[in-house]
């Protein structure tokens, strides 16, 4: 293993970070070194009575899909998600689905295209980083929001602890606004210089406190696109 390569910390739920390890990995050889540290931890909420039948669900998160898919077995609704990753979760649940651009603002833009008179349900957890359903209600299109999981914070793993305490060049992807945030407050005072890739500008603003090193904004809210930005951290100069 190269040892003069920065090391990659991810601090997405397991499942999605080890899926990303895989990729970056994929791109940028096997050896990489990886450390994974989720921040926050997924848990499943009991919403109550779900409400009563509606024509569209809109899934803005592979955990929406997860955690809604096992509190109810109704599929007859199609499913609008944001993105291919969310949509192929959607899939996998027996849902029919139509596929966003990849954000929540182009996805209700799409909703308020082709709606019709439809009603639908948001599926989300307790923190959002855009209400779509207060969007797409304030537009005269119901829309019930239904509340199905948190996201807890949790602390780093001592691995990541000791990765940070360290003077070195860390690789750190940062996909919401909230992680982000949570990012800032469990690294607060951290000695490694942090190349941060942000998937949207309010991502790299909610990273600011964090003071990173060097900063890319991926030019699509996907994981190809923040592989790009990973691209551009690692050829920077003084990476390490």
């Amino acid at each position: 293993m190269d040892q003069a390569r920065p090391t990659l910390l991810l601090t997405r739920p397991e499942a999605q970070s080890r899926r990303f390890a895989q990729a970056f990995r994929d791109r940028f050889g096997a050896d990489w070194p990886v450390v994974m540290s989720p921040l926050t931890e997924i848990r499943t909420r009991d919403p109550g009575p779900i409400p009563p039948e509606t024509d569209g669900v809109i899934f803005t998160s592979q955990n929406a899909v997860t955690a809604y898919a096992a509190l109810t077995p109704r599929r007859d609704a199609i499913a609008w998600c944001v993105g291919d990753r969310t949509a192929e979760a959607a899939r996998s649940a027996g849902f029919s689905v139509q596929v966003g651009p990849g954000d929540a603002a182009g996805l209700v833009n799409a909703i308020k295209a082709r709606n019709g008179g439809t009603r639908y349900m948001f599926p989300r957890g307790v923190h959002v980083a855009r209400d779509v359903a207060a969007e797409l209600n304030s537009a005269g299109i119901e829309t019930v929001s239904v509340i199905v999981y948190e996201q807890l914070a949790v602390a780093p793993t001592p691995q990541a602890e000791k990765l940070l305490a360290s003077p070195e060049a860390v690789l750190l992807p940062l996909f919401s606004p909230r992680s982000a945030r949570i990012a800032a407050e469990r690294f607060a005072g951290c000695a490694a210089h942090l190349r941060i890739a942000a998937m949207s500008d309010a991502v790299a603003e909610a990273a600011a406190d964090l003071n990173p090193g060097t900063l890319r904004i991926a030019t699509h809210p996907d994981g190809s696109s923040m592989l790009d930005a990973l691209a551009a951290l690692i050829a920077a100069p003084n990476i390490a």
